[in-house]
């Protein structure tokens, strides 16, 4: 709930006078830390009503014209007035510049510092608060916290929010057993959801072909480099426009090449089949775009061993995986991070240290919750 925060006479006094000088309300409660123009107006009242009295009544307490809070001797009334005066010139340092509403460790802290001085209910009365609220808070406050939310918080904070729930629950139960329903909730409460912006598409092309499409979506591989995906991507991102050519293996889904270039030209998809073994018996997939149709491009492929497919024009889904790849690339690096314009040698860098992260350190769950490189590991 919105709380009230006890002003020194002097501030309410200032406040009057700038008004009086017509200084706008804003710039007044600007200069003077008001949080609530209510209360300037209230004051402004009781000023033009001849009641400069009530200026110094505590928070809370409405005393009528003349009167004041009885005690039951005039020693009490003392003691009262200097606690209430060490309370107006402490607690506007402790509360100042906490935000629009005064936070509750303020209260809770301020109040036990008192404590042997004034009771619950009287410090409680001059803040203007319920009894009730302040042992809510302090309840609050002496909670212990959940290691596990720390755990979770710094599993997200390493991944750059990139992993949901899920992944996160596979790298915790590596440790300890843990239901995902639990990180679900805890993820959700503290605001650490996988911050991942929604995928694009490709734009579909006219229908031709030029090789058969030996792949026809079974993206399964029993070994390594076995079966193949490749394509080119643009990366709007730096001073120039560049392309990202990679080759993809459908077995660990492991990067096994890639080149940047900013040309998107034969050589530079030719520098990126240079980068495999010369092996029999591996297939390369790709679509119809005219650097895997060109001449040069063919014969190497030949001089290595391997068989071409391609996908049909105007179906991108023949060519899945490795569109997923360049999707969650740029999802997880430049829309992620918004490195939306950047330099050349920030978004090469940026591509380069993903494609590690890729994969040794980020887990997939067709992987049984592994990187790339562990699995294909592993495997052998």
């Amino acid at each position: 709930m919105a709380t009230r925060v006890s002003y020194p006479l002097e501030i309410k006094m200032k406040a009057i006078e700038m008004r009086m000088a017509g200084v706008p309300v804003k710039e007044v409660m600007d200069q003077l830390g008001i949080r609530n123009k209510s209360q300037l107006k209230t004051w402004m009242k009781w000023y033009r009503n001849g009641e400069a009295n009530r200026l110094e009544q505590p928070v809370g307490k409405q005393y009528s014209y003349g009167k004041g809070p009885e005690y039951s001797s005039e020693l009490e009334k003392v003691k009262a007035e200097n606690r209430f005066l060490k309370q107006q010139l402490d607690l506007p340092k402790k509360v100042q510049g906490v935000g629009e509403e005064v936070e509750q460790q303020v209260f809770v802290a301020w109040i036990e510092s008192i404590r042997e001085e004034v009771t619950v209910s009287e410090a409680c009365a001059w803040l203007g608060i319920a009894r009730a609220n302040y042992y809510r808070w302090k309840a609050v406050e002496t909670q212990s916290v959940d290691p596990m939310v720390e755990k979770i918080r710094s599993l997200c904070i390493q991944h750059k929010f990139r992993y949901g729930y899920r992944k996160i629950t596979a790298l915790l139960q590596k440790e300890e057993l843990i239901n995902h329903k639990r990180v679900q909730r805890i993820m959700q409460r503290e605001s650490l959801q996988c911050r991942v912006r929604i995928k694009k598409r490709k734009t579909t092309g006219q229908p031709a072909h030029l090789a058969e499409n030996l792949l026809k979506r079974n993206f399964h591989a029993d070994t390594p480099l076995q079966k193949l995906v490749t394509d080119i991507t643009y990366l709007p991102f730096g001073g120039k426009m560049l392309y990202f050519s990679s080759i993809l293996d459908l077995y660990n889904g492991e990067i096994v090449a890639y080149s940047i270039a900013d040309k998107q030209d034969t050589s530079l998809v030719m520098d990126t089949l240079n980068q495999l073994p010369k092996r029999t018996s591996m297939l390369l997939h790709s679509d119809q775009g005219s650097v895997y149709t060109s001449q040069a491009y063919q014969t190497a492929v030949k001089e290595k061993g391997i068989t071409m497919s391609m996908s049909r024009k105007g179906t991108p889904a023949d060519n899945a995986s490795i569109e997923s790849f360049h999707s969650t690339l740029k999802s997880e690096t430049f829309y992620l991070e918004d490195l939306t314009c950047t330099t050349t040698a920030i978004v090469v860098q940026t591509v380069q240290d993903y494609i590690t992260y890729y994969n040794s350190i980020r887990i997939q769950a067709k992987l049984n919750n592994q990187s790339p490189v562990d699995f294909r590991r592993l495997a052998v």
